[in-house]
């Protein structure tokens, strides 16, 4: 690869150039490199602008930087770039962001102490990591002490874990957490505590040899530990007569210009310095010499000889007796020793005289031979600081040790060869984007060929193997950067398309936005011309009619006034013309009296003196009544006054009353005529005066006009009274209208208060009632998940422990077992086997019963001797752990009924919560009801005032006239109702007090409230409303009592009618149901009979058909006479009842009879047998010996059979043998009906019950289920076998419960099936004897599904790509990691999905109970989910985006499975959530505090470890994604502090959810199953 193409700027190319604190700095080209420059123009990552310079001599350039998906490999081989700074900063981020403490490089393990306590060695982790190969894991201690374990029970070869390190770099708890490893996996872990053992050894283990003063600056003593190096000096010659000075000077002298690892250091003459392969390293000759003859004293060796402690003596005997340190021991093992071998022959006593060197020199050369005897495995533990802070990293230390421990050199290694390695498949799923279509042909190998000879043109950079392409280190950067340049382009492309689409669709956008306004616009001118146009038009129109009309107007004024005046004047010519002769008429009247009054004046003057006398006095009387009638007058205008005042009341209050406007209009209305009528009569009375007046004068000139004027007075005075007494009537009637407003007013107000009061008391009502509904179900809720936590945790428990006996159980047989082989056969030797074979492979497995009961028979002695000799001790205990678990097994069974008790109390309280809301219910319709009440007061007011509106004459609202009626009889049943309504709001009030007391003493509350009941009983809320509407209306008129009877009695009607009409439905269909059934029983009948039938001789099939025949045609008779005659009918049916009892009790005594015979002939058979006559034939009754009779074949008749099978003791066996013990579960299950074991196991019981033979009850229980046991135990990891026997246990315990007589157990069984319950023995302890076993069988089942499951999960789940394409390889390094591309003989999700529905199409098959199977499938899903989150929690490279999309779209397509079989309500779903919300969090952005708050609400599921591992070991697989910042993480964690949650990280994968096995009854009636020839039960006889 040209330096120009990977040192330019257009390429982003970051370097790495030294640095003094940090060793290593990273800069960024901001100009391209050309070949023979100078300087690098770089860019550091704080924004600084430096020129680098390069070596004068060399011209070397600065190491290119790895890209960021490299960044942070499990393997550091993995890195494209292997150099110094790239280990460094891979090292460094995965210590410091990601929290990682483990890293592979090559063969060697990178441990860095965090200084803190990590919750990466639990058992759990122990349990993942174990049986994984070691490039499957991320790196750990455990993978290499997995690696180490494995090869040695594989190859049978010793090996050796190397941990090397300064002091406190972790080399003793490395060791320590390996050998916990050691121990848990071999199962030694709760024996002895090895962890305590290893820290005990460590001063013996971490013993250095110390071979002189000084080391490599800074490097404490790594390299002097980890590494040893040969040169051609030491150094340990002896030189009694030298100094120190002249050994130097010999030094010098020998080695200084012969040797190039020698070196004289500048500033002394007492030093020199070695050249190690990690550093040099400066040694002091001061004492040099005096160290090498240094020699231990013969006597002081023959002291520690004489010790007693024997590790002494051997560790000081005689050399001749050493073995070699890789010597054999007796019995072929290999044996390991301490001791060196022999140097030379002929030891002398000088022997023992050795220096500390000579001894270094021999115990360097045995520990070489040892490793060289083993197979090692390396771990070097980094020291990250000084100062010993947590998750602190000093670059300074850390190179140092780098260096020294050979770290580096490994990886100058590696880099020498082709550290990357890449399969055909990978590197074409990785770098198909580099390739062309017609570069793509079907050959992988052949396509990557050709790709890889266009790329890279020096084919010493790559290789191609058989399966795997190897390039040498920088050319997985160079293909990052072509295919990161390739994405680049493409991502610019696709930039450049969607900002074009964008930028158009955004000028489309503008042009239709434009267009549509432009349109609006000139649409909205257009319409304001028309508008203009129109108004213009309209304008001239209204102006000429206006003109029009004004014209018109003043013609019509003018017409007017000219016939006014013309009409005025004629009337005055008319009037004058008339006056002028009325004047002549009168004047001749006048003339023709006066001269007759003249003759008569004198005659009458006195009298006339009298006349006027008596006039004056009347006009003075007149007078006075004038002024009277003037006074009265005033006051009549008076009147008015306060009449337009009171008009003024009325109006303020009709505006405060909103319904009342149009009734106060009427009034002010009929005041107003009233007022006109008094006006126009006070206008008479004046004209009336002035005509009094105009008597008055024409009284002095005509005294005959007085009685006239007298009569008139009297009229007006008749007149004025009537008047002012319906003034005074109108003014009370004013008062009392005002007096009854107010009363209308204050019971508005009174109505508005009391609505309020109420409202207020409804929303207290209604709020408490739902505090009270949401406490009380909240309370139910928690008391009732509590309940069932508790009952599971139970069940777990008692489960476990039935577990933990079980296990007791087969540890005291395998012992038992053992021991009996160890008598009985000769042990030839011993032979190590792995650990994790099990124990059950050494058992002896025999074909049948009879088998094993010779066996015992023939071994019994010898067994008999074994179990005395067994030890003690060991017996004792297994039987106090015996007594103790069925001590706490009882215990548990009582736990677990109180516990349903408490359920069955909890669910009673939770039915008087509903019969409380109910009432609560009720409750609120009266509230309802109080608001219906107040419409229809206001309904009442309208109707009101439409009737004073409707009667709005002269004197519609006087007192007694119907207006006022109405008002009066509103106003009363107003008060009436409102004192109803406060007696409601104090009995609401009451009632509200006495929940809050029921509330608060709910504890002590005995007896719910009496209408509590009734409303209770109540089916819904219609029946409710209708009975609080009868309570309602007791409260109101008579007369709407009359109107709620009536409407009561017409509801009644409707209800009896819908009742009659839902009774004869109900009739029908219950009519048609038994139809049905009866067909169904017909049908079940004649299959019976047909099948009894096919299996009787052909006489009995005959007399069978011929009595079913006569049973149905009796039956049709009685049907036909049923319907033609139903008296006849009934009498018939009685009497073929009475008939059918006396041929029942005739067959009971013909059965007792024949038992009776039958126990006889029994009894005779056996006394005769007794007397020896067992040559004597059997005599049939009523056969004497001497006659011969002739054979006669006598047909049987059969009668109906009872549902139970016979067999003899002495077949017991054959039974067990061949129903359980040989029985092929397949055949069964393909071809007969499901559990029929367990039916016939049932059967014979039953039989065995019948004939109260409780010995035979017992023996066929106990053979039964230790028959299940052995099968079990035989064939225990047979998924198929372990579900066949599931299932029929299952049923086995239901045909227990159905049929043992219990009511609860019967309700929904067929009258012929409680005729078939067992009526002697209470089986209730078996019962639970088999529960207890069919717990075992499922913990059996779960674990033999774990075990097929357990290798198809992660490969399918994590490693395969379900959709091809989305996620990235990224190149796996030295240790092999298993590819996401589907390889052949790899597992895919299909795999796991064909294998869920082969486990659930076998249980369907064996007839396992729905629940049962919905409890399996549970615990399946939580399998995959637990194994697949652990697995991703302690795996880095499936930390990405992609993998998060895959993940969600296996659980989909788990969920899809789930669907399909109709099992998504069984909880398997909710397993999975931790793993679902695992791949939300891979997915979602986490940058800013909203993404952490949505991420700490979206993962409720995973604990806080788990959410910030994950975090943690997120990778992005593309260079465009980003990394999480170590800044969120704590944010993350910040917000997660306060949560209450076990620091376990990963999900328990041994978790067996406890198990509930549902009573299922069988609708299969007993007397119908047929038994068939394959299962070889002929000696079974049906009853």
């Amino acid at each position: 690869t040209p330096a120009g193409s990977l040192y330019s700027r257009h390429c982003f190319a970051r370097v790495w150039i030294p640095d003094a604190d940090e060793v290593w700095k990273s800069a960024e080209l901001t100009k391209n490199y050309k070949h023979g420059d100078s300087t690098l123009h770089l860019t550091l990552e704080d924004g600084m602008d430096i020129e680098h310079k390069l070596d004068d001599k060399t011209k070397n350039l600065p190491h290119l930087r790895n890209p960021d998906i490299l960044v942070g490999e499990n393997d550091l081989t993995a890195l494209s770039y292997l150099h110094e700074p790239a280990v460094l900063h891979n090292l460094k981020v995965r210590f410091t962001d990601s929290k990682l403490i483990y890293t592979y490089c090559g063969i060697v393990l990178v441990a860095i102490n965090p200084y803190e306590n990590l919750p990466i060695y639990g058992s759990d982790i122990i349990n993942a990591y174990s049986g994984q190969n070691m490039g499957d894991m991320d790196p750990h201690i455990f993978a290499v002490a997995e690696e180490a374990y494995k090869q040695m029970a594989r190859d049978e070869r010793n090996q050796s874990i190397i941990v090397s390190g300064e002091s406190g770099a972790g080399k003793t708890v490395s060791a320590k957490y390996a050998m916990r490893y050691f121990a848990t996996v071999s199962g030694a872990a709760t024996e002895a505590n090895v962890e305590e053992k290893v820290l005990a050894s460590n001063p013996i283990m971490e013993c250095e040899p110390v071979f002189c003063d000084q080391m490599p600056k800074g490097s404490d003593d790594s390299s002097r530990v980890t590494s040893v190096n040969q040169c051609s000096v030491v150094l340990c010659v002896q030189m009694p007569k030298g100094s120190d000075d002249s050994w130097a000077q010999k030094l010098y002298n020998t080695h200084l210009k012969t040797c190039s690892l020698f070196e004289k250091p500048r500033m002394s003459n007492k030093a020199f310095i070695i050249q190690h392969f990690a550093d040099k390293v400066q040694y002091q000759c001061d004492g040099f010499l005096e160290k090498n003859k240094d020699t231990v004293n013969e006597e002081q060796i023959n002291v520690l000889k004489a010790s007693k402690l024997d590790l002494l003596v051997e560790l000081f005997q005689d050399e001749e007796k050493v073995t070699s340190p890789t010597g054999t021991a007796p019995g072929g093992r290999t044996r390991l020793s301490v001791k060196p071998k022999e140097i030379r022959s002929g030891a002398s006593s000088k022997e023992h005289k050795k220096t500390v060197g000579c001894q270094f020199r021999n115990s360097l050369a045995m520990l070489m031979e040892t490793l060289n005897a083993t197979t090692p495995h390396y771990v070097r533990c980094i020291k990250p600081n000084d100062l010993k802070f947590p998750f602190t990293f000093d670059p300074k230390r850390a190179v140092q040790q780098l260096r020294a421990c050979g770290v580096l050199e490994t990886i100058r290694i590696s880099a020498a060869g082709f550290p990357s390695r890449w399969t055909y498949q990978e590197f074409f799923s990785r770098y198909r984007v580099l390739m062309k279509q017609k570069d793509v042909l079907s050959d992988r190998r052949l396509t990557c060929r050709n790709v890889l000879e266009k790329l890279v043109q020096d084919q010493d950079k790559y290789q191609f193997g058989k399966t795997k392409i190897f390039f040498r280190a920088g050319q997985v950067a160079y293909l990052e950067k072509l295919r990161a340049d390739k994405l680049r382009k493409a991502c610019v492309r696709i930039q450049k398309t969607i900002r074009c689409w964008l930028v158009r669709k955004k000028y489309l956008r503008k042009k239709h936005a434009a267009i549509t306004i432009q349109r609006y616009t000139r649409g909205h001118q257009a319409r304001c011309l028309v508008k203009y146009m129109r108004r213009t038009l309209a304008a001239i129109t209204i102006q000429k009619f206006q003109r029009m009309c004004v014209q018109r107007k003043l013609y019509l004024q003018k017409q007017a006034a000219a016939l006014v005046m013309q009409t005025i004047l004629r009337a005055y010519m008319a009037r004058q013309k008339y006056q002028g002769l009325l004047r002549n008429h009168k004047a001749v009247f006048i003339q023709k009296h006066v001269r007759g009054w003249l003759a008569r004046q004198r005659y009458k003057r006195s009298l006339r003196a009298i006349v006027y006398l008596q006039c004056c006095i009347r006009r003075m009387k007149a007078k006075k009544e004038l002024k009277k009638l003037k006074i009265e007058a005033r006051s009549v205008e008076h009147f008015k006054k306060l009449n337009v005042g009171m008009e003024n009341k009325i109006m303020q209050l009709q505006r405060k009353l909103d319904e009342q406007a149009k009734d106060n209009r009427v009034t002010s209305e009929r005041l107003n005529s009233l007022e006109t009528s008094h006006a126009v009569e006070s206008e008479k009375l004046k004209v009336e005066v002035s005509k009094l007046k105009g008597i008055e004068e024409e009284a002095k000139n005509n005294a005959n006009r007085v009685t006239s004027l007298l009569e008139e007075l009297e009229r007006l005075r008749k007149e004025l009274t009537t008047t002012q007494k319906e003034k005074k009537t109108i003014e009370d009637w004013a008062t009392k209208y005002r007096d009854e407003m107010e009363k209308v007013r204050d019971l508005k107000q009174q109505n508005g208060l009391l609505k309020t009061e109420k409202d207020d008391l409804n929303r207290m009502i209604k709020e408490q009632s739902q505090q009270m509904t949401e406490k009380m179900t909240r309370a139910l809720v928690e008391e009732t998940q509590q309940l069932e936590s508790d009952l599971n945790e139970e069940r777990s428990r008692y489960q476990n422990l039935l577990t933990e006996h079980l296990r007791l159980e087969e540890r005291y047989d395998d012992l038992k077992e053992e021991i009996t082989l160890s008598v009985s056969v000769p042990k030839p030797g011993h032979r190590r086997t792995d650990s994790t074979h099990s124990s059950n492979g050494s058992e002896c497995t025999y074909n049948s019963e009879f088998a094993e009961s010779e066996e015992s028979s023939r071994h019994g002695e010898v067994s008999g001797d074994v179990t005395r000799g067994m030890d003690t001790s060991l017996t004792l205990k297994l039987q106090k752990r015996v007594t103790e678990l069925e001590q706490e097994k009882s215990s548990l069974r009582n736990e677990l009924e109180n516990k349903e008790e408490q359920f069955q109390r909890a669910r009673d309280d939770e039915e008087h919560k509903k019969s409380r809301g109910a009432e609560l219910e009720y409750e609120s319709l009266k509230r309802q009801e109080l608001d219906s009440e107040n419409k229809k007061l206001k309904h009442d007011l309208t109707a009101m005032r439409q009737s004073l509106l409707g009667n709005a004459g002269a004197g519609a609202g006087a007192p007694g006239s119907p207006p006022y009626k109405v008002l009066m009889d509103q106003l009363n049943s107003s008060c009436e109702e409102l004192e109803v309504r406060k007696e409601e709001v104090l009995i609401l009030r009451s009632q509200l007090v006495s929940q809050k007391e029921a509330m608060q003493h709910k504890e002590t509350m005995t007896e719910p409230v009496h209408y509590a009941e009734d409303v209770h009983k109540m089916k819904d809320s219609g029946a409710i409303t209708q009975a609080y509407l009868g309570l309602k209306e007791t409260n109101r008129s008579p007369t709407l009592w009359l109107v709620y009877e009536g409407l009561k009695e017409t509801n009644r009607l409707l209800e009896g009618q819908m009742q009659q009409q839902r009774r004869s439905y109900d009739n029908e269909v219950e009519v048609l149901r038994g139809e049905l059934q009866s067909v169904k029983e017909e049908n079940n009948r004649q299959q019976q009979l047909l099948a009894q039938n096919l299996q009787l001789p052909p006489e009995a099939r005959i007399e069978a058909s011929l009595q079913h025949e006569i049973t149905r045609l009796t039956n049709e008779n009685l049907e036909m006479l049923r319907t033609e005659d139903p008296t006849a009918y009934r009498s018939a049916k009685v009497n073929i009842l009475r008939r059918m009892v006396d041929l029942m009790e005739q067959l009971e005594k013909q059965d007792k009879t024949i038992r009776k015979l039958k126990k006889q002939l029994k009894v005779f058979s056996k006394k005769i047998g007794e007397m020896g006559a067992g040559h004597v034939e059997t005599i049939s009754p009523g056969q004497m010996v001497e006659e011969t009779v002739r054979p006669v074949n006598i047909p049987r008749r059969e009668k109906d059979f009872q549902g139970m099978l016979e067999y003899k003791k002495e077949d017991e066996l054959k039974l067990v043998k061949n129903l359980i013990l040989e029985l092929k579960p397949r055949g069964v299950a393909v071809n007969l009906i499901p559990g029929l074991p367990a039916y016939i196991l049932f059967m014979c019981l039953r039989h065995a019950d019948y004939v109260n033979d409780d010995q035979k009850v017992r023996t066929l229980l106990t053979s039964t289920i230790n028959s299940i046991k052995k099968i079990l135990k035989k064939r225990g990891d047979d998924f198929e076998t372990v579900s066949f026997w599931l299932s029929n246990t299952c049923r086995f315990l239901h045909c227990l419960k159905q049929y043992s007589g219990d009511e609860s157990f019967m309700k929904h069984n067929t009258p012929k099936q409680n005729d078939h319950c067992l009526s002697n023995f209470d089986l209730a302890e078996y019962r639970q004897v088999l529960s207890d076993l069919a717990i075992q069988i499922y913990q059996q089942l779960i674990k033999c599904m774990e075990s097929i499951l357990q290798p198809m999960i992660v490969s399918g789940m994590l490693e395969h790509e379900t959709i091809q394409g989305v996620s990235g390889v990224k190149p796996t390094g030295l240790r092999k990691r298993t590819s996401s591309i589907a390889d052949e003989g790899t597992y895919t999700l299909e795999s796991i999905l064909r294998q869920l529905s082969a486990f659930h199409s076998t249980m369907c098959q064996h007839g396992t109970d729905p629940e049962l199977i919905k409890q399996v499938v549970k615990q399946q899903f939580y399998i995959i989910g637990a194994v697949t989150l652990n697995n991703l929690l302690l795996r880095k490279d499936m930390c990405s985006w992609s993998k998060g999309m895959q993940i969600r779209y296996n659980v989909s397509q788990l969920e899809e499975w789930l669907r399909d079989k109709s099992l998504m309500l069984c909880g398997a779903k909710e397993t999975l959530e931790p793993l679902i919300q695992a791949a939300q969090l891979l997915q979602v952005k986490k940058k800013t505090d909203e993404d952490a708050e949505a991420i700490c609400s979206m993962c409720n599921s995973l604990s806080t470890s788990q959410i910030v591992k994950v975090l943690n070991l997120y990778t992005p697989v593309n260079e465009f994604e980003e990394r999480v910042s170590v800044t969120f993480i704590r944010t993350i964690q910040t917000r997660l502090r306060d949560r209450c949650e076990t620091p376990q990280l990963l999900m328990d994968t041994k978790i067996i959810y406890p198990v509930t096995f549902p009573f299922n009854p069988s609708s299969l009636a007993l007397e119908t199953i047929q038994i068939p020839g394959s299962l070889n039960l002929a000696f079974l006889t049906r009853v």
